[in-house]
């Protein structure tokens, strides 16, 4: 009985060794509340609040930077989007659909729309994968079809 007893405590003790521990921001449905709070900044353009969800520097992809990755601060998060606001004062995005991914990673596809001064309007269907870690995005990974090919008839 002994024997039988210490070898299920081991058994016990093995198991418990091997997890590890989970990172609180796994969880799919906290990913969805940071989402969904950063598009509610977005469409109120409060972009100083939108530019604190991202950690004090970030990676982006984004066809309007390029094609490379880059890095950018906060200050520069939100010198962008006042920038875009300027331009199209009723910028909004309109969630299509959330994809959580694995631990860190959540897929937005949204419809961006907007309206310059001159009233010509725009709207663009977009995909962005968020790497979320420790509450904060550190990276912004954005496609969109940045080639203007409104004279096809595909």
């Amino acid at each position: 009985m002994k024997t039988t007893f210490l070898a299920f405590l081991s058994l016990i003790l093995f198991a418990s060794c091997n997890k590890e521990p989970k990172d609180p921001n796994l969880d799919p449905t906290a990913k969805e509340k940071i989402v969904k709070q950063y598009f509610e900044y977005f469409n109120n353009h409060q972009w100083k609040e939108l530019a604190a969800m991202y950690a004090p520097i970030s990676d982006f992809k984004d066809p309007s930077f390029g094609k490379e990755m880059i890095t950018q601060t906060r200050k520069q998060t939100i010198d962008k989007y006042t920038a875009l606001n300027a331009i199209f004062p009723d910028l909004h995005d309109e969630i299509v659909n959330i994809y959580p991914s694995d631990e860190k990673h959540i897929i937005v596809e949204f419809v961006s729309t907007g309206t310059a001064k001159d009233s010509t309007k725009f709207k663009l269907p977009i995909c962005t994968i968020f790497t979320i870690e420790k509450g904060k995005i550190t990276k912004d990974f954005t496609y969109f079809d940045n080639f203007d090919d409104s004279e096809s008839h595909k």
